[in-house]
């Protein structure tokens, strides 16, 4: 499809959920998660297998290219060379131990993006004005309303797979065609409520290559912009890739920075989880054919936060 302005504008009036849960809705899309639905993941668990989905902290995938971000910044307050040189051994009684700090910006690494992440002009998801997100944080949307929200049913699409690559292109667009061709593929279906995550290989290149120029904010592969309806169709909880922004860059149009952003969380009001490490729960999926787990990836309390840093878990 073509992408414009009035595609992007189109496209956010056509599959707005504004009102849909409430005037005073807060969490979007994960208003489809059941509790019948929690109950039925939890029966996927067969093997008791967990699969981290965080990408290593130390790993330094900003390069700059956007927002300013930097990468974890690990800091030690106090080591063990400290405690046997006896520099804790006063005053007395002393304890000898271990302290850090860490200092990130919430979307450094494996994250979630808060529905007070992207505004439409001036208005954020179910009509709240973007105004309301200021110097003490947001007064709605924040990323707290749904630290009790994200577990459910997860499905992997493993798009690289499914194509036959490593990985994808930089500037592949994943198509709706491609998405249900791959969970077809792969015998699994997506319902309401699940959290579908999508693999296209770009990390797993670059930690192959232990290069990560252009990884955060450069050219990727990702989903392309129609895929937003697919997304209401489908009526899912949540999105995930192992991008550092789920879509396509080059973008699809040189009218709108991020286009499918602009729709997808103001708009549709969905979680978007970014930067999810996938090798190995890829690899688990391919050899036992299972592509559907129980998922859980709870964000940090943090009132009024954008987004947050988190280590998603899928448990088969």
């Amino acid at each position: 499809m073509k992408v414009d302005r009035a595609a992007i504008y189109e496209a956010a009036k056509t599959l707005s959920n504004w009102g849909r849960w409430g005037k005073d809705d807060q969490i979007g899309t994960l208003n489809n998660v059941s509790p019948d639905d929690l109950v039925n993941a939890g029966k996927l668990i067969k093997k008791g297998r967990v699969f981290s989905l965080g990408l290593s902290l130390k790993e330094p995938i900003q390069s700059g290219l956007f927002g300013g971000r930097w990468n974890p910044i690990h800091t030690m307050l106090a080591t063990g060379t400290d405690a046997v040189a006896g520099n804790q051994d006063v005053p007395s009684p002393y304890l000898r131990y271990a302290d850090d700090a860490i200092n990130m910006p919430c979307q450094a690494s494996t994250q979630w993006d808060a529905l007070c992440h992207i505004f439409l002009d001036d208005k954020m998801y179910n009509g709240y004005d973007a105004t309301l997100v200021d110097a003490r944080g947001a007064k709605k949307l924040g990323i707290e309303h749904v630290r009790d929200k994200m577990a459910g049913r997860g499905v992997l699409l493993d798009i690289a797979r499914f194509k036959g690559v490593d990985s994808l292109d930089d500037g592949y667009a994943i198509t709706n065609a491609d998405l249900d061709a791959c969970a077809k593929q792969q015998g699994v279906e997506i319902r309401k409520g699940d959290f579908v995550i999508v693999r296209t290989g770009h990390q797993e290149r670059c930690l192959k290559k232990k290069d990560w120029a252009g990884y955060g904010g450069g050219n990727a592969p990702g989903v392309a912009f129609e895929t937003c309806y697919w997304i209401r169709e489908k009526d899912i909880a949540a999105i995930c890739t192992d991008t550092w922004g789920c879509e396509v860059r080059p973008n699809e149009t040189n009218e709108a920075n991020q286009p499918w952003h602009w729709v997808v969380i103001p708009a549709i009001g969905i979680s978007m989880g970014e930067i999810f490490y996938l090798k190995e729960l890829a690899e688990d999926c391919a050899a036992d054919k299972v592509y559907e787990f129980f998922f859980t990836a709870p964000p940090l309390h943090l009132p009024g936060a954008a987004g947050s840093p988190i280590n998603p878990q899928a448990i088969k």
